[in-house]
């Protein structure tokens, strides 16, 4: 998905009015948002963050100070780790490494929703939607997460929905 669609997606869930203009730069394509008064933003986090202030929605950037670091941490891992990786061995490494992660947390914080959550989400799932069911089970702890923030209310929009649960007609006992 492009980064310009996401943003379109992140305005909508935080009840921000349509408006915002997004161009891109580069051969990445990076998003550039022309604001009203002053300079341009680029960048995917960037632009998010200006977004989530400008919804006075700052608990969405985290609330302690460990927290904000953690939620950074996030978002440099999205546009570093995740933007601009098509091949599944990249994509099952960064599944690895964040099934490890989660297996103690409800969201990437611990137990708060952020913005990473958000665009973790957006930057996964054109990923996890393509995953058989045997994968989704061996990244149990991404299935969990991932389930659990599309169905947080106005997150998933026109999105794909992903299923995650294998229905088991007969068992094995009689």
């Amino acid at each position: 998905m492009a980064a310009a669609a996401e943003l379109t997606l992140l305005e909508k869930c935080l009840g921000l009015s349509k408006g915002n203009k997004y161009s891109a730069q580069g051969e990445r394509q990076i998003p550039v948002l022309q604001t009203n008064n002053g300079p341009s933003l680029t960048g995917l986090t960037t632009i998010a963050a200006h977004l989530v202030q400008q919804a006075n929605k700052e608990y969405l950037l985290g609330s302690t100070a460990e927290e904000k670091a953690v939620v950074q941490q996030w978002l440099e891992y999205r546009v570093t780790q995740v933007d601009g990786h098509s091949n599944k061995d990249d994509i099952r490494t960064v599944l690895k490494d964040l099934n490890s992660y989660l297996e103690d947390k409800v969201y990437l914080t611990g137990y708060n929703f952020t913005l990473a959550d958000i665009l973790l989400y957006y930057g996964l799932h054109r990923f996890i939607v393509d995953l058989t069911v045997q994968e989704k089970e061996k990244y149990l702890n991404v299935s969990r997460w991932f389930c659990h923030i599309q169905h947080y209310p106005g997150i998933r929009q026109h999105l794909s929905s992903v299923v995650f649960i294998k229905n088991r007609l007969y068992t094995n006992s009689h």
